[in-house]
């Protein structure tokens, strides 16, 4: 396993992080048990959760994710071997069983939401509890154009207090933010350096090869602000593995089951899948490995979340760190990056 430094902390994280959100609705939990065990074994010693999951999200199965984590036995005897990520919904009028629907990232709700993680989790304390995602209007979970409009949201400063406040009370050792832009999370560092607060330390967004759009802004601000990328669908919700190519429709897999998820299987999508499976079978490569290897390879990237409901696909996914792409093979993907660009964002 490989390891990378957490923003400018002294936190040591796998390239490989473990996510969770199929727990609680495609695993259960001796399944998620076996994930952790399997995955500590291997190197892996970061863990991405959230108080959302699991995902596709729904009242039945709200915060699942976190107790099966919480009721991991080495989670307790080698906790501190273990970098556990957790995050705060932004605004959620949608759903209304989060807070009563009055999420969002005030002082209250950040407060609330991590006292109870940590109560379901087990814990004293949360490596990195990240801001799901922003309360304001922008463009994240799709979006490329930005429309401007006006209206009241918790103001960034409240919001970095609270997360100043927790880090101060030993129960948070670092905050990052999720489905950020480039405005936004320079507009924390700002805040954190004139106001003298903690400092956000990542950001966890799409990156695959069917979305590069963290590369047009983000991949500076990574860069200059030692805040790196967590990279969330690696693998587009499995569509660069190819197995949802030529309409199939694998039993028990996620887009098999779930109709809500269609980000990325729009059909130029599709078309670069065909190419990228072209790429990896040429050269004699697991098309899943080579999507998460050209993930692991970038200079901007802490570290590449992925997820799995089998574990065969646990261990092909793990096994990615070993593979380094060859230039002839970067060049092909670049080239059909320059064809058919950023398809899924």
């Amino acid at each position: 396993m490989e390891y990378r430094k957490l923003g400018r902390t002294d936190i040591d994280v796998s390239v490989i992080c473990l996510g969770t959100m199929t727990w609680g609705e495609q695993n259960t939990e001796a399944e998620a048990h076996e994930q952790l065990d399997f995955a500590l074994d291997q190197g892996v010693n970061f863990i991405d959760t959230a108080e959302m999951y699991p995902v596709p999200p729904m009242p039945e199965t709200y915060t699942l994710t976190e107790q099966y984590i919480g009721r991991w036995e080495k989670l307790k005897t080698q906790r501190d071997k273990i970098i556990l990520a957790s995050k705060v919904v932004g605004k959620a009028d949608w759903a209304p069983y989060i807070r009563n629907g009055q999420a969002c990232l005030n002082r209250e709700n950040i407060r609330a939401a991590l006292e109870a993680s940590l109560k379901r989790l087990s814990v004293d304390y949360i490596d990195l509890f990240q801001l799901h995602w922003p309360d304001r209007q922008t463009n994240f979970f799709g979006q490329l154009g930005y429309n401007h409009t006006e209206e009241k949201y918790t103001s960034m400063e409240e919001t970095l207090s609270a997360c100043d406040e927790l880090v101060k009370e030993g129960k948070v050792r670092h905050f990052g933010l999720s489905n950020e832009t480039p405005w936004g999370t320079m507009k924390y560092h700002d805040l954190s350096e004139n106001k003298n607060l903690t400092r956000m330390v990542s950001v966890q967004n799409p990156y695959s090869l069917l979305n590069r759009t963290y590369e047009v802004g983000m991949a500076e601000v990574s860069h200059r602000e030692s805040c790196g990328l967590l990279a969330y669908s690696p693998l587009g919700f499995g569509v660069l593995t190819g197995k949802y190519l030529n309409d199939q429709k694998p039993v028990g897999a996620r887009l098999s089951l779930y109709d809500r998820f269609t980000r990325y299987t729009n059909p130029i999508a599709v078309k670069a899948t065909e190419r990228y499976v072209e790429i990896a079978k040429k050269h004699d490569l697991s098309p899943t490995q080579m999507a998460l290897s050209f993930v692991n390879s970038r200079s901007f990237l802490t570290s590449n979340i992925i997820g799995a409901t089998k574990m065969s696909q646990l261990k092909e996914n793990i096994g990615s760190i070993d593979l380094n792409l060859s230039e002839e093979v970067l060049a092909e993907i670049e080239q059909v990056h320059k064809e058919i660009p950023n398809p899924a964002p």
